[in-house]
């Protein structure tokens, strides 16, 4: 059975108290099984297989969901509807002049590129560094949210001394590696810092050896995600990666905390 998302097949997992909706490959589902699964969002399902079925030789290494998709919504038409409000929640507010008012990057790029069932292991991951002094007491902090911008996880690095560059990498480094960790496969990354984002884009050289070895690693993590996409936001834009950052200035040196969101 081919897994890759460019089929973008959706795999049902029934319910044990559903309708059997078990089929072979080119038969269509039973009416009783297709309504059953419309109930739950699941609509033109290709395959569907039994959850006493689900084995590691099946689907290769399974990673758990970090978040559910919210009852109310049905498709991609609804998580685009649920991202598109979070932009226009971010970008829309009042509170600056008109002139200085600047509209967040469009998640719509990254989101064509989804299958709708792969929605489950993308995230969004916002990221900062501190550093007071510059070099001086620093901190690392990121953000992973689901692909409807609620938050699902905060985390914060304690760096010890560094400078803001420095800070800002491993922040990346921090936000990309949890996310591997979490089963995440398609990410969309941004931060305020242009040198991170333009040179793991490999937009701008890297002028200094301590630059040059952090780049490699992000790039190494760049490359094993299934799709990736990485651009520069203002500041407006990255308050909460902001914030964890400042926060980690007071960790220990490689002390890493993390929060979950109750959902």
């Amino acid at each position: 059975m081919n897994l890759s998302v460019s089929l973008k097949i959706v795999y049902c997992i029934c319910n044990l108290y559903g309708p059997n909706v078990a089929v072979f490959k080119g038969y269509r589902l039973p009416k009783a099984a297709e309504e059953y699964l419309a109930t739950h969002g699941l609509n033109n399902a290709i395959y569907s297989i039994g959850a006493s079925d689900v084995q590691s030789q099946l689907f290769g290494q399974l990673a758990p969901c970090p978040f559910q998709q919210p009852s109310s919504v049905n498709g991609k038409a609804g998580t685009r509807n649920a991202a598109d409000n979070w932009i226009k929640k971010k970008a829309g507010s009042t509170s600056t002049p008109e002139g200085s008012q600047r509209k967040l990057p469009e998640l719509e790029s990254f989101m064509e590129t989804l299958p709708v069932s792969a929605y489950g292991c993308s995230c969004i991951l916002e990221f900062d560094g501190a550093s007071k002094g510059n070099p001086g007491p620093s901190g690392a902090g990121a953000v992973l949210r689901a692909i409807d911008g609620s938050l699902v996880y905060r985390l914060r690095e304690g760096l010890g001394v560094a400078t803001n560059n420095v800070a800002e990498y491993r922040a990346a480094i921090l936000g990309l590696r949890y996310a591997l960790e979490r089963g995440f496969r398609h990410i969309r990354v941004q931060g305020d810092s242009k040198l991170v984002c333009m040179q793991v884009n490999g937009l701008w050289k890297t002028k200094t050896e301590n630059m040059t070895s952090l780049c490699k690693v992000a790039k190494e993590l760049k490359h094993k995600f299934a799709s990736f996409q990485i651009c520069h936001v203002e500041r407006e834009f990255n308050t909460e990666a902001d914030a964890q950052a400042n926060m980690a200035i007071h960790l220990q040196v490689g002390e890493v905390q993390e929060e979950v969101e109750r959902r």
